[in-house]
C-alpha cells in the first residue's frame, strides 16, 4: 500500500525513482545519523552532570570557568563550533589531520555543545528543589549522598524530562549539520539526491524527515503524559 502511494506521488512529481531507491537513499546515510546521535548522548549526558556540579561548586574559579564554557557553547552556532574543531588543530598547532579526523571533530563538537545544554538543565533541576527538603533529610539522619539519591534525584529526573526531551529532539535535527564536515549523514544524502533528481525528490525527503520528527514529538508527549498520570501531576 505504502509502495503504491509513494509510486503515485513520484509519478505526479515527474520523478524517475521507485520506493526501493528512495529507501536505499535514506539508509545510506542512516548509519552516520544514528552514530552521531548515540555518541553525542553517551558522551554529553555524563559530561553534563560533571559540568553542572562544577558550575554549582563553591570553588569560585572553577564555577567561573564552567560559566564561560556554558555561555560560549550555548551562545555560538553549532556549525561554527564544528568547523573550529575540524580546522583549529591544523591552523593553530600545525597538527597533521588524517581523513578520519572529521569524524572525531564531529563527535567532539556535538558532545561539548550538548553537554553545556544538559548541564544547565541538570543545574536548574537540582536548584529547583526547595531547601527545606535538604533540612528535613538532615533531621531524619540522611547523609548527603542518601539525600541526593533518594530524595533529590527522583524529583530532578521528573522535572527535567520535558527539557531533556526537547534537547534530544533538537539533536536529531542538528545531526544534519555534520554535512559541513563532509560527513554524508541521512539528511544530507537525501538533499544531495534531491538536487540531482529534482525538487520533487527533495520534497519527498523533506516529508519523511518531518514524519520522523512528528513521531518523536508524539512519543515524548505520551511518555510525559504517563509520568504525569502516575505521579498525580497536572
Amino acid at each position: 500500500m505504502e509502495t503504491t502511494i509513494f509510486t503515485s506521488i513520484s509519478q505526479f512529481l515527474g520523478l524517475k525513482m521507485d520506493f526501493g531507491v528512495f529507501i536505499g537513499l535514506l539508509l545510506d546515510g542512516f548509519g552516520f545519523t544514528v552514530g552521531i546521535f548515540f555518541i553525542t548522548l553517551i558522551g554529553s549526558l555524563p559530561l553534563g552532570i560533571l559540568v553542572a556540579l562544577a558550575r554549582m561548586s563553591k570553588i569560585k574559579p572553577l564555577s567561573f570557568i564552567m560559566g564561560i564554557y556554558i555561555s560560549f557553547m550555548r551562545g555560538t552556532p553549532l556549525m561554527l563550533q564544528l568547523m573550529f574543531f575540524m580546522f583549529a588543530p591544523y591552523y593553530l598547532f600545525g597538527m597533521p589531520l588524517g581523513a578520519d579526523w572529521k569524524f572525531y571533530a564531529c563527535g567532539i563538537g556535538f558532545i561539548l555543545n550538548y553537554a553545556a545544554y544538559f548541564a544547565e538543565i541538570y543545574r536548574s533541576g537540582i536548584q529547583s528543589i526547595p531547601r527545606g527538603q535538604y533540612e528535613a533529610a538532615e533531621v531524619l539522619g540522611y547523609t548527603t549522598t542518601q539525600t541526593f539519591m533518594k530524595i533529590v534525584l527522583p524529583q530532578v529526573i521528573k522535572r527535567i524530562l520535558p527539557a531533556m526531551g526537547n534537547e534530544i529532539i533538537m539533536l536529531v535535527k542538528d545531526t544534519s549539520l555534520a554535512y559541513v564536515l563532509t560527513i554524508a549523514e541521512m539528511f544530507s544524502k537525501r538533499s544531495e539526491h534531491g538536487s540531482v533528481r529534482g525538487g520533487g525528490a527533495d520534497l519527498l525527503g523533506g516529508m519523511s524527515d518531518y514524519r520522523i520528527l512528528l513521531e518523536q514529538d508524539r512519543e515524548e508527549a505520551e511518555l510525559l503524559s504517563r509520568l504525569g498520570g502516575s505521579c498525580g501531576c497536572n
